[in-house]
C-alpha cells in the first residue's frame, strides 16, 4: 500500500484556538492591563480553583516556575533527598536541584505508567529521612492516589502533584491537581488548555498561596519603596497570557472529549496489532487523554539500538519498534514522539539514586517499547486513518 505524505503537517498536540482568546487579549490591550495584574488573571485563578476543587490558585509564567515555588514551599534544603517520578520531563526534576536537593527517582508500574507505590514504599525503607514526594500524572492519566497518599502520610512526607499534563482528569471523581499539599498544572503550548505558556500553583493553604504570589513578583515587601528581605523571582503570569487561557477554559470538556475519541479510535484500530495503548484503571480513573501512546509487545519488537542521541533498528517482517514507526510518521509529515526517557537514564541525572520494586526497571521497558502518536485535536478522522495505516504498515 502506498501512503502519501500529508500536505499539511499532522502535529503531536498543537494549540487549538477558538476565537474567544483574542477577545480577552484585546481587552487586556485596550484597558492597558498588560503586565502581571488584571481581570484575566483574576478570572482564571478563580475558575481553575473552582474546577479543580482547591481553595487557592496562583497564575505563574510556567508549570516549571509553579513546581519551583512548590518545592520551595515544601522547605527543601541543600543536600536533602526528594523522591520523584522517574518517567517524566526534566522540568519535574530540575526545581529540586534549583533548591539544592538531591532527586531520588522512583520507578513506574504497568497499570498506569505512573509512580509505583511498591517502589515508593521500598524507597522510604532505604531513605526514611525523606519528607517530600513529587508525583507526575503521565500523559494525562492519574496515578494511584489512594496508595501513594497513604504511604506519604505514614512516612510524614509532603506530596506535590505535578498535574501539568492532566488538567481535567479525575481519580475516583476528584480532579487531579488537588491531591497534594501543593499542586501544579501547565498551560504550555501543547497542553490540553494552553496560554502559549504559563502554569498555575494550586493549594488549600492560604498562607502558601500568599507566599507564592510574593515570591513570584520578586518578593517585594509592603513598603513605599522597593524593599526586599528574601529572594524573589519573576514568575507571575501576564494578563495577556491569562487572556489566552481565559478564552480556552470553556472548551476543556470539548478538548477532553475529542482527545478521548482519538484514543478510542486508535485502540479499536490496533486491536489486531501486537501493541497496547497507554493504560489506566477504568474503575478509578478518567484521564484527559492528552496523548495517545502505544507500547509494542516484546515478541513483536524488531532489533533496536538506542544511544544517548541516536537510534537504529533492523527491519523485520511482522515486527517493528518505536524508531521505525516514528521515522515512518516523519516521512509522511506527521509528528510522533518517543516516550519520556527515564530521568535516571539521562546523562544529567545518571548518578542519582533510582528505586524499583523488582529487579527490572519498568520505566526503561516502557521507554524502549513505547511511543506517542499524533494526538492533535484538529486532526481529522481521515488523517488519523492514514496514521493508523502507517503504523500497521510497519508490521508488514
Amino acid at each position: 500500500m502506498i501512503i502519501k505524505r500529508f500536505e499539511n503537517k499532522v502535529w503531536l498536540s498543537s494549540p487549538t484556538m477558538h476565537g474567544d482568546e483574542m477577545k480577552y487579549i484585546k481587552e487586556a490591550y485596550e484597558t492597558n492591563w498588560m503586565s502581571t495584574l488584571g481581570e484575566n488573571i483574576n478570572v482564571i485563578e478563580r475558575t481553575v480553583g473552582e474546577q479543580v476543587g482547591v481553595g487557592y490558585a496562583v497564575a505563574l509564567s510556567s508549570g516549571t516556575s509553579a513546581l519551583h515555588l512548590a518545592v520551595k514551599l515544601a522547605g527543601v534544603k541543600a543536600g536533602e533527598r526528594v523522591f520523584c517520578s522517574d518517567m517524566t520531563f526534566a522540568a519535574t526534576v530540575n526545581p529540586i536541584v534549583y533548591e539544592g536537593g538531591i532527586p531520588v527517582f522512583i520507578d513506574s508500574e504497568m497499570e498506569t505508567w505512573n509512580m509505583d507505590p511498591e517502589a515508593l514504599e521500598r524507597a522510604f525503607c532505604l531513605y526514611p529521612e525523606v519528607k517530600l514526594v513529587i508525583l507526575v500524572n503521565l500523559y494525562g492519566t492519574p496515578a494511584k492516589f489512594d496508595e501513594i497518599s497513604d504511604i506519604c502520610k505514614r512516612h510524614g512526607a509532603i506530596l506535590i502533584e505535578d498535574a501539568a499534563e492532566s488538567f481535567g482528569a479525575a481519580y475516583k471523581g476528584r480532579q487531579t491537581g488537588s491531591f497534594g499539599k501543593y499542586n501544579i498544572i501547565s498551560f504550555n503550548g501543547n497542553k490540553i488548555i494552553t496560554g502559549s505558556s504559563g502554569g498555575m500553583l494550586l493549594t488549600d493553604d492560604e498562607e502558601a498561596a500568599k507566599k507564592a504570589r510574593k515570591w513570584s513578583t520578586q518578593s517585594r515587601e509592603n513598603a513605599p519603596w522597593y524593599q526586599h528581605e528574601e529572594l524573589g523571582y519573576n514568575y507571575r503570569m501576564s494578563n495577556v497570557i491569562a487572556g489566552v487561557v481565559r478564552g480556552q477554559l470553556p472548551y476543556l470538556d470539548e478538548h477532553i472529549s475529542r482527545k478521548r475519541e482519538i484514543y478510542e479510535r486508535y485502540k479499536a484500530a490496533f486491536a489486531t496489532l501486537p501493541v497496547r495503548m497507554n493504560p489506566y484503571v477504568k474503575e478509578d480513573m478518567l484521564p484527559n487523554f492528552w496523548l495517545s501512546c502505544i507500547t509494542i509487545n516484546e515478541e513483536a519488537m524488531c532489533k533496536q539500538e538506542l544511544h544517548d542521541a541516536t537510534a537504529a533498528y533492523e527491519s523485520e517482517i511482522g515486527k517493528s519498534c518505536p524508531t521505525e514507526i516514528l521515522e515512518a510518521l516523519a516521512r509522511c509529515n506527521a509528528e510522533g514522539r518517543p516516550i519520556w526517557k527515564p530521568m535516571h537514564m539521562q546523562p544529567l541525572y545518571s548518578s542519582s539514586p533510582f528505586v524499583a520494586a523488582g529487579d527490572k526497571a519498568v520505566c526503561e521497558d516502557i521507554f524502549r517499547r513505547g511511543l506517542c502518536l499524533p494526538s492533535d485535536i484538529t486532526m481529522t478522522n481521515e488523517q488519523q486513518d492514514v496514521i493508523i495505516e502507517i503504523v500497521k504498515s510497519c508490521f508488514d
